[in-house]
């Protein structure tokens, strides 16, 4: 009898093993087929996708394509939702509510929500579950429910260049300059100038540059050193080796 359960039981992990490996190459296949390009845009209807831009299977919700522009090689994670207007099938006029510059990575799960006009510049990237919109509940009336209550919309622009953290949001009216940092699970509104650093809820400037005296405070670690010209990747790799042999004395 032990030798009949030891068999029955190889059987069973090997047609799991074969179930596992037939549901990732189906998932595989699914991820590949039902990404969104300009050559393969699916239902999806943009009022224009860039050259090398994809938005990951499975999307979020995606409402009003034809008032959304994607740059050239974006990157637009799993469970992205992108929406421009109130709701689906609204007729939004002839000018564009969401522009993504060229190179704007969006990370998973992350929303960005323009009922009214909101720009995302060029090579700005942000992590998964980062919020931006245009619109905030009002509470004008203490006695209605907020969700019942008119919304208020105001533009959000966000330089190029950027970097948004990890769950940060960007409310209405955030004017972000170049090159700015807003740190994980910041929230941001109002404007933030040029080569600052954001943290906190509401978001504060905790670093900035001036031409003058650099980064203030200064950073706490030192800058990179850049590789010198003409240095080869096998002479990288060597030094790499070298000083993780403790008998090398380096």
């Amino acid at each position: 009898m032990p030798k009949n359960r030891n068999l029955l039981s190889s059987l069973a992990l090997r047609r799991r093993g074969v179930t596992s490996r037939v549901v990732h190459r189906v998932w595989a296949w699914a991820q590949e087929t039902g990404a969104v390009t300009a050559q393969h845009p699916g239902r999806l209807r943009f009022g224009r996708i860039g050259t090398g831009t994809r938005l990951a299977f499975p999307q979020g919700t995606v409402f009003g394509e034809p008032w959304i522009e994607l740059g050239d090689h974006c990157i637009i994670g799993e469970q992205v939702t992108l929406t421009a207007g109130l709701m689906p099938d609204l007729d939004l006029g002839s000018e564009t509510v969401l522009t993504l510059g060229d190179g704007v990575v969006l990370g998973r799960g992350s929303h960005v929500i323009a009922d009214t006009t909101v720009s995302i510049g060029s090579d700005t990237y942000c992590g998964p579950y980062v919020y931006i919109t245009s619109t905030n509940h009002s509470y004008d009336d203490p006695h209605e429910p907020v969700g019942k209550q008119w919304p208020r919309m105001e533009p959000v622009v966000i330089g190029p260049g950027c970097w948004i953290g990890t769950g940060a949001v960007i409310l209405p009216g955030a004017r972000l300059g170049r090159n700015v940092v807003v740190a994980a699970g910041a929230v941001v509104r109002g404007e933030v100038p040029d080569h600052a650093v954001v943290a906190g809820a509401p978001a504060r400037v905790v670093r900035s540059w001036d031409p003058g005296k650099g980064w203030q405070p200064p950073l706490r670690t030192p800058a990179p050193v850049p590789i010198p010209d003409g240095v080869t990747p096998e002479q990288l790799a060597a030094v790499a080796l070298l000083r993780e042999d403790p008998a090398s004395g380096a």
